[in-house]
């Protein structure tokens, strides 16, 4: 007992005066381990300290920044004072969703040439990384003293790593977009394409520049199959009938919806160095030409839609004189005509009969309701309006529009107007944007059914009978007319340079697409036995779209209703083929 009591007294540390009994249990810290313990609570507390002083600055500054009246100008500003704001600029796509112009993230180089020290040596080492660069205008922007000047727009990543590394602090990179056509030229007469700062400057990209700024993408009623199909057999026609150029256009005769739309020569939106003024020339529609014979079409119809002329009338195809002008057939049908007949031989004669019956007011008041007296109301700047003879027509003028002369159209408003003659006879205004499902289809009366009923088999026989045989495929009942118009070149005739065309329905019993096929210029081959007419080129052409679209778009071959023993087929072929 005695001995653990000594013990515990020389263990125990000294206590203090004054300082009270520690409690049992409790250890004591003194002397250096007590000084460390102490110090390193002080700076722990003054640390933290410091740091909620930060957050508060860093509280108040977010507050102050939201809050200041400069925000909004603050948060949209550039990295230099100088740059412009950029927008994104929406995507053009087919009727499919299919990409036919977009925006790539790119960055385009820039200087401030304040402070630039060697401008010759600086615009030397950029010609090295940059192939393209212009040197001389490179140097004089360098030494320009401004604060901010373009070098060089939409450098690849490559390109931009090796102008970091020139190490020059007066270069800069400003992000941009640079706008891509991933079809190259298949869509360039209606797409369009935009100029170095992103601004439409022609087609679809200049009439709709608005909206694509503001994001809005715009959608086609182009299909890229239909259009890829149209373009490489027009670019074979061209080829192999030497013409100077072609148009065609593929139509949904039930909206008014164009379905293709091809113009050649053409050109690629992504390289310059194809945009000649003949390229970019859109035929198809800022193109107004004399169509000819194909406008036969049009007197026909409003011949009997007057309630003038009947199917199984006849008319004399001796040589017509009015005043001191006279009208002839290229072929002569020996004899009076059926309307059939008329239509099936392309009489100039019959027709200007014919179009003298029903008369100049009824005329211009009919070629009116098939959109051919206005330009077309087409989404493109890029539209021709038709040359229209002026005031009342005297005889003459109603006699050679009747057979496609003395006007000219483009070849978009030829092929609404006959979309109009079979649809049922209503009349589409033509349009390059996607319809919706739901959406209403504008449309307004031109002819009676019966009437478009008629056309449909007349123009049928054309194909069957006439001039336009070697557009006829198979299972898909074309119906159409052809047209050789002379051009006018020096304010004369040229007797062997002609615009040859041909416009068709199909089916021809139930038509659902108007095609229509302009070759300018085509020379005669021994292919055609040297003949430059349209039912040597332009049928076949239209012919072998048909052949090739027609399972795109759906329209299953079927055996041809009009044969046999369809009602009114019969007399109409009996009036055609009739002599007296």
């Amino acid at each position: 007992m005695i001995l653990r009591k000594a013990a515990a007294l020389f263990s125990a540390p000294a206590r203090r005066p004054g300082e009270a009994a520690a409690r049992p249990g409790t250890v004591l810290i003194e002397g250096a381990n007590k000084t460390a313990l102490e110090t390193g609570r002080t700076r722990l507390v003054f640390a933290g300290g410091a740091f909620l002083l930060l957050f508060l600055a860093v509280a108040v500054r977010l507050v102050d920044v939201a809050f200041h009246p400069e925000a909004e100008r603050v948060a949209r500003a550039t990295p230099h004072p100088e740059l412009p704001v950029k927008a994104l600029r929406a995507d053009i796509t087919d009727r499919n969703g299919i990409l036919l112009a977009t925006d790539l993230p790119t960055v385009n180089l820039y200087a401030d040439a304040r402070i630039v020290r060697d401008a010759d040596r600086i615009a030397a080492d950029l010609e090295k990384v940059l192939p393209d660069l212009d040197l001389a205008k490179t140097r004089e922007r360098l030494k320009s003293g401004q604060a901010f000047v373009y070098l060089h727009r939409n450098l690849t990543p490559s390109q931009q790593f090796a102008v970091n590394r020139l190490g020059y602090p007066a270069l800069g990179f400003e992000d941009g977009e640079m706008r891509v056509y991933p079809q190259g030229g298949l869509f360039a007469h209606v797409v369009g394409k935009t100029d170095i700062d992103n601004h439409g400057i022609s087609g679809v990209e200049r009439r709709f520049d608005a909206a694509l700024k503001d994001g809005r993408t715009v959608r086609l009623s182009l299909d890229m199959r239909v259009q890829t199909a149209v373009a490489r057999i027009l670019r074979d026609a061209v080829a192999t009938y030497k013409a100077e150029g072609a148009a065609a256009v593929v139509q949904d005769v039930r909206t008014g919806e164009i379905v293709s739309l091809v113009s050649l020569p053409d050109f690629d939106p992504n390289r310059g160095s194809t945009l000649t003024d003949d390229a970019m020339f859109n035929r198809a529609t800022l193109g107004v030409y004399e169509m000819g014979s194909v406008f036969k079409v049009f007197n026909t119809a409003i011949a009997l839609e007057s309630g003038k002329v009947r199917v199984t009338d006849r008319y004399d195809t001796s040589p017509l004189k009015i005043a001191n002008y006279t009208i002839h057939d290229l072929h002569s049908l020996r004899g009076p005509a059926s309307v059939p007949e008329i239509l099936i031989q392309s009489s100039n004669i019959g027709s200007a009969r014919m179009a003298l019956e029903f008369g100049g007011d009824t005329q211009k008041n009919y070629l009116a309701r098939f959109g051919l007296l206005k330009p077309a109301g087409l989404e493109l700047p890029e539209v021709g309006g038709p040359q229209v003879p002026p005031g009342n027509w005297p005889s003459i003028t109603v006699a050679t529009v009747a057979f496609g002369h003395g006007i000219s159209v483009s070849p978009v408003q030829v092929t609404t107007g006959v979309s109009a003659v079979v649809n049922g006879g209503i009349f589409h205004p033509a349009t390059l944007i996607a319809r919706a499902a739901d959406e209403p289809v504008p449309g307004s009366r031109a002819v009676s059914e019966r009437t478009s009923q008629l056309m449909r088999r007349l123009m049928r026989l054309v194909v069957t009978e006439g001039s336009g045989k070697k557009a006829d495929v198979a299972g898909y009942r074309v119906a159409g007319k052809t047209g050789t118009a002379e051009k006018v070149i020096n304010g004369r005739y040229a007797k062997h340079t002609v615009l040859s065309s041909f416009v068709a329905a199909f089916p021809a019993d139930a038509p659902r697409y108007a095609v229509l096929v302009s070759l300018d210029a085509p020379k005669g081959i021994p292919a055609t036995a040297n003949f430059v007419t349209a039912g040597w080129n332009a049928a076949p052409t239209v012919g072998k779209i048909v052949a090739a679209i027609g399972p795109m778009l759906a329209v299953e071959p079927t055996a041809d209703p009009f044969a046999g023993n369809d009602p009114g087929y019969g007399p109409l072929m009996v009036a055609a083929m009739r002599r007296d």
